[in-house]
């Protein structure tokens, strides 16, 4: 299958194409009919837009509307299959997906009000007007995913792989192989308890009887703000950082925390209703802003270390030590092998010059809404080259599993459309 539809592409097909729609009157005609769905012309016309948009291509291309429609019965056939197969998503997965979505066409928007101007229509609406094909997305997705998980490569079909396509396959360029030291400045006691203080005078306006979507607007420092600090529906376990977490599954429908910490800062939040382990919540954020005093410690602290590891200490010891990055500390800081053609614009000026073994000044990067300083290690430079399996193995065998999948999955179409009903009346 040529195009592929995702969940969040369904999404940008469903807010892309409503405006045109709602400009014209149109007579939908049936483009295709799969099983007990059907494919309207409308429906293709909006898949087009979108593909031409996000891959720059001519919409007017009939080879591209076919093979648009070939895609999206394809996908009604994979539905089909998964609901003879008993593939099942939950609710719960349904309501977190919809309200992603929201939550992110919110913050393009601008405002949920804006969004409801743009659409004609409340935001609970839309959620309930496409939360069926919003499952019907997910079955798909869910379906293709359990197919995927046992199709693997063994060490045969990828050196046959790469016999068959090393002529046509891309140029390594050069990479770098990097690791890190990350530290976040320590904000001041007396700032500290200056964002407390505040967040707490917001909260007592609140209990007595402020609008709390109303202080979020004009107060927290979170992107949820603009949106009257709504975070959405959550799972347990799956969003919100432990203090938040612990926080907000404490409070009963309508109550007003007391205030806490949390890496992001300083919140209060508000339990909107509650679903078993599923809640819909709104916070109020703020941010602990460092000095320059904390700036100038971390930046010290970091002079210090790179002081050792140029002396001859382990720079990976250094950084499961030291290094406040969870996600690499660990592993000793490890950033894996970055390609230099494709480094941010500020980060390449920092490394692309360096030679193996050297370690860059502090310099400040930024985290989120927040920010930290890092001193990095380049560990070895990788000159470009001719992909090989000696030096590539890993980067073939994803591309041999790649056309695996898509040639199992295209057979296994094929063997669909033998099974099940389809017809193109286009």
């Amino acid at each position: 299958m040529m195009v592929r539809t995702i969940v969040a592409g369904f999404i940008v097909v469903m807010l892309g194409g409503t405006q045109q729609l709602r400009a014209q009157v149109l007579i939908d005609k049936v483009a295709a009919v799969v099983d007990k769905e059907i494919i309207t012309e409308s429906d293709v016309a909006e898949r087009l837009a979108m593909i031409a948009m996000q891959n720059r291509l001519d919409a007017a291309d009939p080879g591209l509307k076919k093979q648009v429609l070939e895609s999206m019965v394809s996908e009604k056939l994979i539905l089909a299959q998964a609901i003879l197969d008993s593939v099942t998503v939950t609710e719960e997965e349904v309501t977190r997906t919809l309200d992603q979505q929201f939550q992110n066409i919110i913050r393009q928007a601008g405002s949920e009000q804006r969004v409801e101007e743009l659409y004609g229509k409340p935001v609970s609406r839309l959620k309930r007007e496409y939360r069926p094909e919003m499952k019907k997305q997910l079955l798909i997705q869910r379906i293709r995913q359990q197919r995927e998980a046992s199709m693997l490569v063994s060490r045969r079909e990828v050196e046959e792989f790469y016999e068959a396509y090393k002529d046509s396959l891309p140029s390594v360029p050069e990479e770098l192989e990097l690791s890190h030291i990350f530290l976040k400045p320590k904000p001041d006691t007396t700032q500290e308890e200056t964002t407390r203080r505040t967040l707490t005078v917001i909260r007592d306006s609140i209990v007595a009887g402020g609008d709390f979507a109303d202080f979020a607007r004009r107060y927290s420092q979170d992107g949820s703000a603009a949106g009257g600090g709504d975070l959405g529906w959550a799972k347990r376990g799956v969003v919100f950082v432990p203090e938040f977490e612990e926080a907000v599954f404490s409070l009963k429908e309508k109550e007003v925390s007391k205030v806490f910490k949390t890496d992001f800062g300083y919140h209060i939040v508000q339990l909107i209703e509650r679903r078993g382990e599923t809640v819909n919540s709104r916070h109020i954020l703020l941010r602990i802003q460092q000095g320059p005093e904390s700036d100038s410690a971390a930046v010290e602290q970091l002079r210090l270390l790179r002081g050792r590891a140029l002396k001859g200490e382990s720079f990976a010891e250094l950084a499961r030590k030291y290094s406040e990055d969870e996600e690499t500390k660990s592993i000793g800081g490890d950033l894996g092998r970055v390609a230099v053609d494709q480094l941010e614009e500020a980060f390449a000026g920092v490394v692309k010059n360096l030679k193996e073994g050297e370690i860059t000044e502090p310099h400040r990067v930024p985290v989120r809404a927040s920010y930290g300083y890092q001193i990095i290690y380049v560990r070895r430079r990788v000159a470009a080259h001719a992909m090989n399996l000696q030096d590539d193995y890993k980067r073939v065998e994803q591309m041999a599993l790649f056309v695996k999948r898509n040639r199992l999955n295209t057979e296994w179409v094929e063997e669909l459309k033998r099974s099940i009903y389809w017809e193109i009346r286009l």
